[in-house]
């Protein structure tokens, strides 16, 4: 990977700007969740829905200003790479935890579990989509 004229950001710094994209991206993905239930929109879909507008934001956030980017990788494919991996991780998390739990906690506290469990597997396929590796 070769970033020529690129700062390089520590891994700290990355996580920072991640969780701040993930704080925005929250409030985008609920707010949709929220206005698509009011819409009498079913949970589960309303929860794609609201993912799908997530993740619009939440990659071009974090490709152009939370990781660096890898100048071989195409935008189409990093994009392909983010939602396939990445996105669909947080819209399985989600789902999973909604069609799980919410019968028992509702379907709110269901939504905000299957957030917190996505974060962590988000950034690292981020960083895998967008820079082309997981660690280091």
């Amino acid at each position: 990977m070769s970033n020529a004229g690129q700062p390089q950001r520590s891994t700290g710094s990355k996580i920072v700007r991640f969780a701040l994209v993930g704080l925005v991206n929250t409030g985008i993905d609920l707010t949709a969740f929220f206005l698509l239930l009011k819409l009498a929109v079913p949970a589960l879909a309303a929860n794609v829905g609201a993912w799908f507008v997530a993740v619009l934001f939440s990659f071009v956030a974090n490709r152009f200003w939370s990781f660096e980017r890898d100048p071989d990788i195409r935008l189409h494919h990093s994009f392909l790479r983010f939602v396939s991996l990445g996105a669909l991780i947080s819209l399985g998390v989600s789902s999973l935890s909604i069609a799980a739990l919410a019968g028992a906690i509702g379907v709110w506290p269901a939504k905000i579990v299957g957030v917190v469990v996505a974060a962590v597997l988000n950034f690292l396929a981020a960083r895998w989509s967008i820079e082309g590796r997981l660690v280091r």
